[in-house]
């Protein structure tokens, strides 16, 4: 490992997980837990009833992940079966979708007005802004079942009650009986606010995907990819979600928008960005622990640090956040369309800092609100994910100081 790579030990894996991999090793497993094209499309098409991808876009990107599953992940039997059933569910919602857009051609009719949208690094505090301003009763957000399985379009009056509510709770919160050192990192449930990158996984190009497992020529495959087609099938899901549960404004969240966010506008133009700002070399720190303690759950192999520089290397990390400024100095991103909100402000006053984003937006923060939003941190559980911060990290500080300086974010170690 570089010296200036993120530091992260592996923990050790519950005695099940072991006991159970290294059965897993006794087996065929691609026999046993067939990743392969022709297995996946059938199981997905039995399962749902239905056949029809629509457009083919999605199978390039589809066909990588698969290739990078096999030559590249270093899955273990436990491995193999999250990502089956993962990637089968994801196909079965892509064409749930295609069947309902078909069926009810009304629901692209669908207007999405002005979702607000969370930005940032990973871990910059975009979770908890995301949790807190998810208490206005005006807002609608996606939960992680319905953004798991979209279809059938969830109703009103079984909102709360949808069975697909536990069958994702089982699914998620596995991921902590797994790893119970993620549960330190991330809550996780089944109704609970979904990222994105979950609305995306039909497209089979999502940050979703690739932080589950490392598969390092799917992620650059993404990297390169045009997402206007993923960021047009985001909408639909949306429009499918709002078809029979209508919500006012959509609350919208995911790190890696504030790549795309000259698509993401277009889109959406009148889309309310809320970017977070935290000193990034701790965001890098706290991000290789995540993505360590994530690929740990499907694989044995090492956490190669250096495959993910795109956003967990310094210089990388510079040029994403130094395209930004250069985004909105130029117009691409008006002014009007984003407000910053810094880590140290979030944690210092959320309540402050949430009432100047919904002023630079023109939003009434009611009461109501404001007092459900105090409810919620009165209520939270404090964070305990502790994460080591590579001393040597310290000289790529020069390559944050344009960033820090014009967002005013203090260094942290």
């Amino acid at each position: 490992m570089s010296k200036k790579s993120p530091l992260w030990i592996a923990p050790s894996q519950p005695e099940w997980v072991q006991t159970l991999n290294e059965e897993g090793r006794c087996f065929n497993l691609p026999s046993v837990v067939p990743l392969d094209e022709n297995s996946l499309l059938d199981h997905a098409c039995r399962a749902t009833g239905l056949s029809d991808w629509g457009d083919n876009r999605w199978r390039e990107p589809f066909r990588m992940l698969l290739a990078s599953l096999e030559n590249e992940a270093g899955l273990t039997l436990m491995g193999r079966l999250m990502a089956r059933s993962d990637i089968v569910l994801w196909l079965s919602a892509r064409l749930r979708v295609t069947h309902i857009l078909k069926k009810h051609p009304e629901i692209v009719e669908e207007e999405i007005v002005a979702p607000m949208v969370i930005v940032g690094l990973p871990r910059s505090g975009t979770s908890i802004l995301f949790e807190l301003l998810s208490c206005d009763p005006d807002v609608g957000v996606p939960l992680m079942w319905e953004a798991l399985q979209p279809c059938p379009p969830p109703e009103s009056a079984t909102y709360d009650t949808d069975p697909r509510i536990e069958q994702a709770n089982n699914l998620f919160t596995q991921w902590g009986r797994v790893a119970p050192e993620f549960d330190t990192m991330h809550e996780m449930r089944g109704d609970i606010p979904a990222e994105c990158g979950l609305l995306m996984a039909g497209s089979f190009i999502s940050d979703h995907i690739a932080a589950l497992h490392q598969t390092p020529s799917y992620s650059d495959w993404c990297m390169h990819a045009d997402y206007l087609p993923v960021y047009g099938y985001h909408k639909r899901v949306l429009q499918i979600l709002q078809w029979k549960n209508p919500r006012k404004r959509w609350l919208l969240k995911a790190p890696e928008h504030q790549v795309h966010l000259d698509t993401l506008l277009q889109v959406y133009p009148d889309a309310r960005i809320v970017q977070t700002h935290r000193d990034p070399i701790v965001c890098m720190a706290s991000t290789a622990s995540l993505m360590g303690t994530l690929y740990r759950m499907r694989s044995d192999l090492p956490f190669d640090v250096a495959q993910f520089d795109s956003i967990i290397m310094g210089e990388a990390t510079a040029v994403r956040l130094e395209r930004v400024i250069e985004q909105r100095a130029g117009g691409v991103i008006p002014e009007r369309n984003i407000v910053d909100s810094r880590y140290q402000d979030l944690m210092e006053d959320p309540l402050a800092c949430i009432a100047r984003i919904y002023e630079h937006f023109e939003i009434d923060l009611s009461l109501r609100t404001s007092e459900k939003m105090k409810h919620y941190l009165c209520e939270k559980p404090r964070g305990k994910h502790h994460y080591p911060v590579d001393a040597d990290r310290a000289s790529e500080r020069s390559l944050f100081r344009r960033y820090q300086n014009l967002y005013q974010v203090p260094d942290e170690i």
